[in-house]
């Protein structure tokens, strides 16, 4: 009887440290996080679609975009440079990871100068063994007011 508790017990470490090792670390969300960054901002959209599913949502304050809709507007944007701060990841199941971050950047869009500090959210899924971005937002982070800093 103690020989099958034995092995219930080998198998039941055994499973967790496969599930432990399945889970990147927070730098290497950090380093997929950076190469869609540098994908978009290069205009490489075939790097992107390596790392963004094909299905994937994004949120702006103009609405809800695909994988088509942020190719297509890819040449549209000059993203000089950008930087990820305060990086954070978290999950509560084997294949889904969250990562919230800042992220300074210096762009244009159409012309138009969009630079300045960003929240973001990104959700990254495990599909066949690679991590995909499935859904990303960001918004412009504001000053906070004087009510905000006394909370």
């Amino acid at each position: 009887m103690n020989k099958y508790l034995i092995y219930a017990l080998m198998i039941m470490f055994a499973a967790v440290a496969v599930s432990i090792a399945a889970t990147p670390s927070k730098d290497a969300v950090m380093a997929k996080e950076n190469a869609a960054w540098q994908a978009y901002k290069d205009r490489k959209a075939d790097d992107f679609k390596k790392i963004v599913d094909k299905d994937i949502r994004v949120v702006y304050a103009d609405g809800v975009h695909t994988m088509q809709s942020e190719v297509a507007d890819m040449p549209k944007w000059d993203v000089k440079s950008f930087a990820i701060s305060d990086f954070d990841i978290f999950s509560d199941e084997k294949d889904v990871i969250v990562a919230t971050y800042t992220v300074k950047i210096d762009a244009t869009y159409e012309g138009k100068d969009m630079s300045g500090t960003y929240v973001a959210g990104t959700v990254w899924k495990q599909e066949d063994g690679q991590w995909m971005a499935i859904f990303h937002t960001h918004v412009k982070q504001e000053a906070a007011t004087d009510a905000q800093k006394k909370e």
